[in-house]
């Protein structure tokens, strides 16, 4: 072996809990050029840009913190989401990062020179920076995704994506119209849906929901937790195993899909009335087709008599009026999308070049697919956290992150130790790696007649990881050199 170089340059971009995750990492293998890039003016991500009324994880509170930097004290089972951004602005001050980052810095473009073997880092304004490596922290549910419905220019009432919630409008004693409900409406339906004269949900399609088994922890559990180390650790690993065995619900004609089909379904039939017709409230695809949602008081906000359930497709949009496709006109004063983000176009709108001039949309114009969700071949030193296929139907992201995170600081290492200009994963073996992958998610649920976000305009499941977290987490500990075309260093 070569002797040791110093340490690559590394670019990070963004401060979520990714870009910290990694960062933490690689400092600590003693790789000490680390540049953060961030956008806005603060850590946190998702959790620092999603701050609609009752925002909160739906992972336990325990399984959404770093294994190696636990947040023991917990306020309740599911945080809410300033105690989660919290937990992230103190594991950047605990690790001494805001001085590696840059806010308020956005990433508009990348492009490997072959000749120096660096990424050239186009800065939005102007400007541009050169790093050895760069690693995207950007994830999944970034960029807000809003219908191009005709009209929307004319509404002329305020009008916000729930992840960029306006809170300087006032909802009480407003006609609402909320415009979708995954996820994040079933959190904020119900607390608007108790101040609004009137609130319309336009859905397309209903959603499995499950109870939340939410509350505050006591104090005797929350000294327990904080004091017992033993007692956390198994805490938390009692939550992952729960969570963990919730893969055998994906597959494809799983019987405990049917059974919870057939549990819910039959305490729905009981809401079911004039105003609130079985299809608003039973989906009628399979459970985990599309995510499956938990709440406690979502069903209770749309039995309210100021709630009504729009199924109409909407038509388009006249001032202060949505119109659906029946005829119906809907007078609001605030359309609220809850729409999701745009999760199968991965690292847009940067354009980013690699080898050869290859654009990565030419790579992925059929769907983005990576190397274990890390590696593009042609794009060399350049890693993805929460990348293409590693997203969860059944557990916390954190865990895939940690592991992204320890194979990316591996690969990072060889290059410093090997002294090795780049590293690039080899053709043959991301396709023969996504050629199994596919054929995992053929035999899950995501594949059924449903229109979610996990799969992209081809039918391709291009978001999620088929299989057990545990499989993925043994194959990233596995870093295996002879899958990669290695440049030494000149």
């Amino acid at each position: 072996m070569a002797s040791p170089r110093s340490s690559p340059t590394v670019v990070v971009l963004g401060a979520g809990a990714a870009g910290l995750c990694v960062s933490i990492k690689l400092l600590e293998a003693g790789i000490d050029d680390v540049t953060v890039l961030e956008k806005s003016d603060g850590v946190g991500g998702t959790w620092r840009a999603n701050t609609y009324p009752g925002a909160a994880c739906d992972v336990p509170s325990h399984l959404y913190s770093f294994s190696f930097a636990p947040k023991k004290d917990w306020t309740r089972k599911f945080a809410e989401q300033p105690e989660i951004l919290s937990y992230f602005e103190d594991i950047a001050d605990r690790y001494d990062l805001r001085r590696r980052i840059r806010f308020g810095t956005e990433v508009t473009g990348l492009r490997f020179d072959e000749a120096t073997s660096q990424w050239a880092i186009s800065l939005a304004g102007g400007g541009t920076m050169h790093a050895e490596v760069v690693i995207s922290g950007l994830g999944q549910l970034n960029r807000p995704f809003v219908p191009p419905l005709a009209g929307l220019e004319d509404f002329g009432g305020a009008v916000f994506h729930s992840a960029r919630w306006n809170h300087e409008v006032e909802l009480a004693g407003k006609r609402i119209g909320v415009i979708g409900n995954g996820a994040s409406a079933v959190q904020f339906v119900p607390p608007i849906a108790e101040v609004a004269e009137r609130l319309t949900v336009f859905q397309r399609s209903a959603n499995w929901i499950v109870p939340k088994p939410d509350r505050e922890f006591s104090p005797r559990e929350r000294f327990i937790l904080e004091r017992v180390p033993l007692a956390e650790r198994l805490f938390r690993w009692n939550i992952y195993w729960r969570l963990e065995k919730n893969v055998f619900l994906l597959r494809r004609g799983s019987r405990l899909g049917q059974v919870l089909a057939k549990v819910i379904s039959k305490s729905l039939r009981k809401l079911v009335s004039d105003t609130l017709p079985a299809e608003a409230l039973i989906p009628d695809y399979p459970p985990g087709c599309k995510r499956i949602l938990i709440s406690n008081d979502y069903y209770r906000a749309l039995t309210r008599p100021n709630v009504a359930v729009e199924l109409s497709r909407i038509d388009h949009l006249e001032p202060g009026t949505v119109v659906t496709a029946d005829g119906t006109r809907h007078r609001l004063d605030v359309l609220i999308f809850g729409t999701g983000f745009t999760s199968t176009d991965f690292l847009a709108p940067m354009r980013i070049t690699g080898r050869g001039g290859v654009e990565i949309n030419e790579e992925w114009s059929q769907g983005a697919k990576a190397h274990l969700g890390v590696m593009v071949s042609g794009f060399p030193n350049f890693f993805m956290l929460y990348g293409p296929n590693t997203n969860l139907g059944h557990n916390s992201i954190i865990f895939m992150i940690e592991a992204q995170a320890s194979y990316i600081t591996r690969a990072v290492r060889e290059l410093r130790d090997d002294r090795l200009a780049w590293i690039d994963v080899r053709r043959d073996v991301m396709d023969r790696y996504n050629t199994q992958l596919q054929r995992n998610a053929d035999g899950t649920v995501w594949v059924a007649d449903c229109d979610s976000w996990y799969k992209n305009e081809h039918g391709v499941v291009t978001n999620n990881w088929p299989a057990t977290t545990l499989s993925y987490w043994k194959r990233m500990r596995d870093f295996r050199s002879h899958e990669f075309i290695r440049r030494a260093a000149s």
